[in-house]
């Protein structure tokens, strides 16, 4: 009789296939959010694999703040016509543009928060009752704290203090009318995790991730891409520099470091010498200690 091991990264993709496969056994219209990052890419493959040979049950959701970087948007397109899913978008811009929010003013100005508002609109016009993320534990302390699902009240707000246990993989996925959750599968991968699974599943993701010549600003220790919406400060120059960016969010806000990694390979040695969190070149985060936490107490992703 012969023995069947699972090496780390099949387990963690059994786990994660496992919790999607609850996500549609639970919920009524769940989602995938996709921004166009790797780690939205990777859960959308793991829907793949977990419903193969049927098409991906899930349809994917994207908060469109204006302000996002070309080649996230043309691949978000590519891969929903590849799969044949449908897309849901909810618009910021819409959002402003119907007094919803405030357009923040500065140089520093972002549509990151604003994206809170659109979502849960999105969420309640759509009657979503999970939104499916890719948000990792050894990202950011505050999303440490999320379960597998994660549970959201009537007003779109997350409690980390009120959340339910998950003892023996059993998921609770009860919720009063108007509350819903989010679920997030790769929970428990590490940024290494990730991309030794995409070197190793082949998986296309957006030329951002590879080292590439981009024009760039030096700003709070990150270097900041050239676009329509950034404001320089009389002290502050535009250089070109052979960069990549670890994760992706806004243009305005998202910081790359220099690299040489082009390829998947490459950008897997060079994170295994890394010493600091992927979101550390990431603005948003810097305002404060517990910028993440008090913008997904309010509804955040």
């Amino acid at each position: 009789m012969s023995t069947y091991y699972l090496n780390y990264l099949e387990e963690l993709e059994s786990e994660a296939i496992f919790i999607l496969r609850e996500v549609w056994a639970q919920f009524q219209n769940p989602v995938i959010l996709f921004s166009g990052g790797k780690d939205s890419i990777l859960v959308t493959h793991l829907a793949k694999k977990a419903f193969h040979p049927a098409k991906i049950p899930f349809a994917l959701m994207h908060v469109d703040t204006g302000h996002n970087f070309p080649e996230a948007i043309q691949f978000r397109d590519d891969i929903v016509e590849k799969l044949g899913v449908n897309l849901i978008v909810g618009s910021v811009q819409k959002s402003i543009d119907d007094g919803r929010v405030a357009e923040e003013k500065g140089k520093n100005a972002t549509r990151n928060a604003l994206q809170i508002t659109t979502l849960l609109d999105t969420i309640e016009e759509h009657k979503i009752d999970c939104a499916i993320g890719g948000g990792r534990r050894d990202e950011e302390k505050a999303r440490a704290k999320e379960r597998f699902f994660s549970h959201r009240d009537e007003f779109g707000q997350w409690d980390p203090k009120n959340q339910r246990p998950e003892l023996w993989n059993l998921l609770n996925g009860k919720y009063f009318e108007g509350e819903h959750f989010r679920a997030f599968p790769i929970s428990n991968w590490t940024e290494m995790d990730v991309w030794n699974y995409l070197t190793k599943e082949n998986i296309e993701i957006p030329s951002l991730y590879l080292a590439h010549e981009r024009e760039v600003v030096k700003r709070n220790g990150s270097w900041i891409p050239n676009s329509e919406y950034l404001v320089l400060e009389p002290n502050e120059e535009i250089v070109k520099k052979k960069i990549r960016f670890r994760t992706l969010g806004d243009i305005t806000i998202t910081g790359g470091i220099e690299s040489d990694a082009d390829t998947m390979e490459k950008i897997v040695e060079e994170v295994s010498t890394m010493r600091e969190t992927e979101r550390g070149n990431r603005s948003d985060d810097k305002r404060s200690e517990t910028a993440m936490e008090d913008r997904k107490k309010d509804g955040y992703f």
